[in-house]
């Protein structure tokens, strides 16, 4: 049974950082493709980063370059470090993750499996 789970959430002022961690089992995370999606609220679920099976990443526009996706194969564990917080950036975040083998998975129904959420809350 494939479980997710988030962790690191938090508050936060403008700026700051957080960095977020998704503990996986019942899977290899080095077979799968590991996403980060956010929700913020009365909005859609968004993509935000993944991470191939084979290592590549891929990033939202709104995130590149302030936020960075890796993994640790050992610990089966995929991490989103997340600097220069914006308000913007308030959501739910939650860690996912698809088969999919050919390409870089950025759509929700990509995915097949889903932690619970962790909060993020960037205050100015």
């Amino acid at each position: 049974q494939v479980q997710l789970v988030e962790s690191g959430g938090g508050m936060v002022q403008v700026g700051g950082s957080l960095t977020l961690s998704c503990a996986a089992s019942g899977l290899t995370i080095s077979t799968r493709a590991m996403g980060w999606f956010r929700q913020a609220p009365g909005k859609e679920r968004e993509f935000v980063a993944v991470i191939s099976r084979r290592g590549s990443s891929t990033y939202a526009d709104s995130v590149r370059g302030r936020f960075t996706i890796s993994r640790d194969v050992a610990k089966n564990t995929v991490s989103l470090r997340m600097n220069s917080l914006e308000p913007e950036d308030t959501a739910d975040y939650y860690c996912a993750t698809s088969p999919i083998t050919i390409g870089i998975p950025t759509a929700r129904n990509s995915y097949d499996s889903w932690g619970q959420g962790t909060q993020v809350a960037v205050s100015s």
